[in-house]
């Protein structure tokens, strides 16, 4: 509003001007009836402009403060984008797009929960928008990676509100640095092998501060870090002694890599629960009338199969639902089938249809022509 304000100034100034410059001296200035007529139309315009403009500045004082209220939001955001995008490292096949990813926030925005104070409409968009970009991201992962992308959601947003400790995380990740001098093996459930390497982590943990003492507590109490090696469940076993209560979950996981790293997928579970809610451990059913409400007539829907899978029958299944079954077209691409398919498309398109295309692996060219 204060910019048309500002361009409709600025063409009363333009007109003065020209009044101005078309008459050499003031007995024609006073003499020209358009020149005055012009300045008191101006002079009119400009006092109603400058009280909108006013107001408007104070509209966008307002504006600015309850954008501001709402700054979390767009924070949380842009930790959940940069996550998604990191995806990529893992499997080249894993990209979004901006697009794709502001279109989730706005259907965030339109579904959850309403609330009457800015902090809990606050929780709820960002409860709602982190839980809605999960499903939508874990329908595109292999299985295998599904827990990795919670558990990497769940220490991003950690980070982003300052309740992770980089060092910690740095540790947990590559482990023990330098040379360490192992003392004599104490136990007699570990070989001196597994010693040096349990001693390793231990001894590394005391350079964190958390964990300042913990190699001395370890060899004088030994025997109750064997009651955790044995167990059926040592990634719910409590620690030992004081450390229960000093260690938080993520640096429990730290001690139970050293002793047990085969239950760390558990561990990593039970510290995904606890910090954002048992949903995110549990990656939703495939749904394909979600999907396709997700999807647009340019953004189609594209099946990745593992081997022996077929999605076929559900697909015919939900065309007779959506009542599509007559303006579906079907098509098994292979050598020679690229312009009918390419034909089918337009068809679809032009009179309003589905178009399925099967085997698309086989029509590798056909595809890059297309996009």
């Amino acid at each position: 509003m204060n910019a048309q304000s500002a361009k409709v100034l600025r063409e009363i100034e333009d007109k003065i001007l020209i009044g101005l410059t078309k008459n050499a001296n003031i007995a024609d200035i006073l003499e020209d009836d358009e020149l005055i007529k012009v300045l008191e139309e101006s002079k009119k315009t400009s006092d109603e402009i400058n009280v909108r403009m006013k107001e408007s500045e104070v509209t966008e004082k307002e504006i600015d403060k309850t954008r501001e209220i709402y700054r979390p939001v767009a924070y949380r955001a842009s930790i959940l984008f940069f996550t998604i995008i990191d995806l990529a490292i893992i499997d080249p096949m894993y990209q979004y797009s901006l697009q794709w990813f502001a279109n989730l926030f706005g259907q965030s925005i339109d579904n959850s929960p309403k609330a009457p104070h800015a902090e809990e409409r606050i929780k709820h968009l960002n409860d709602h928008f982190t839980l809605n970009l999960y499903d939508n991201v874990c329908r595109s992962l292999f299985e295998a990676h599904k827990l990795l992308f919670s558990f990497i959601l769940t220490v991003k947003i950690l980070f982003g509100s300052n309740a992770m400790d980089q060092d910690e995380w740095r540790y947990y990740l590559a482990g023990p640095s330098g040379a360490i001098d192992i003392v004599k093996n104490p136990t007699d459930w570990l070989g001196d092998l597994e010693w040096a390497e349990v001693y390793k982590q231990v001894f590394g943990m005391t350079k964190l501060p958390a964990f300042k003492g913990f190699d001395t507590f370890f060899v004088q109490n030994q025997k109750k870090f064997q009651e955790i090696f044995d167990s059926v469940e040592p990634h719910n076993m409590p620690m030992p002694g004081e450390w229960a209560a000093k260690l938080s979950t993520f640096q429990k996981m730290i001690v139970l890599k050293s002793i047990r790293p085969d239950k760390m997928a558990l561990a990593v579970q039970n510290f995904i629960v606890e910090k954002l809610g048992r949903p995110f451990i549990e990656p939703p059913t495939f749904n394909l009338a979600k999907s396709f409400k997700d999807s647009s007539i340019t953004i189609p829907l594209i099946f990745v199969l593992s081997a022996g899978s077929d999605p076929i029958a559900d697909f015919m299944r939900f065309a007779e639902e959506m009542n599509m079954t007559k303006k579906l077209e079907s098509i098994s691409l292979g050598r020679g089938q690229g312009k009918k398919a390419e034909n089918l498309i337009n068809d679809a398109a032009s009179r309003g249809g589905w178009c399925l295309l099967m085997n698309c692996h086989l029509a590798t060219s056909f595809m890059s022509k297309l996009e």
